[in-house]
């Protein structure tokens, strides 16, 4: 195969408030508990079941990490994309471990705020233009939401008179 394509999209809730440590040169990693859930109705009984899935988001893009710290809590609705990725470590005792985790960095990460109680209006992080209320449960009187390319200037060049 010529090419791949490494890439996680979530949508879920912060299961803990975000995890903000520092390089040694001072730069901010933030660290995401996302919960995604799947219901269905049991065929034999009829019951309602859910299912729970817990992922690992580590955020490595800046200013992703200062959104995260400033804006993100426990219980937030957060659509994400980023890629995959293992790394190997070395537990106390000596014994190696593996960890897989959602990675958030460079250009090609997005993170966006679904829900507006706990920024007072949400807001789009990292890719194009916000698509509306995406998630949310009911109408909202949040104002329009703006995306911000990680890294990347404004799209103002993009409103000009082209009619379609």
């Amino acid at each position: 195969m010529a090419g791949s394509v490494n890439k996680v999209i979530l949508v879920g809730n912060l299961g803990a408030d975000p995890e903000i440590k520092r390089t040694q040169d001072g730069r901010p990693i933030a660290n995401l508990r996302i919960a995604t859930s799947d219901t269905w109705r049991d065929k034999n009984t009829g019951e309602r079941r859910e299912k729970t899935e817990w992922h690992r988001v580590v955020i490595f893009n800046e200013g992703l990490c200062k959104v995260a710290e400033q804006y993100l809590k426990k219980g937030a609705k957060v659509y994400i994309e980023g890629q995959l990725q293992t790394r190997k470590w070395t537990d106390q005792s000596g014994v190696e471990k593996y960890s897989t985790e959602v990675v958030l960095q460079n250009f090609n990460s997005v993170l966006t705020m679904l829900d507006s109680r706990n920024s007072g209006g949400g807001g789009s992080f990292g890719g194009d233009d916000a698509g509306g209320d995406f998630g949310s449960s009911g109408p909202s009187s949040a104002p329009p939401r703006r995306a911000v390319a990680a890294g990347a200037r404004a799209n103002s060049d993009m409103d000009d008179d082209i009619p379609f």
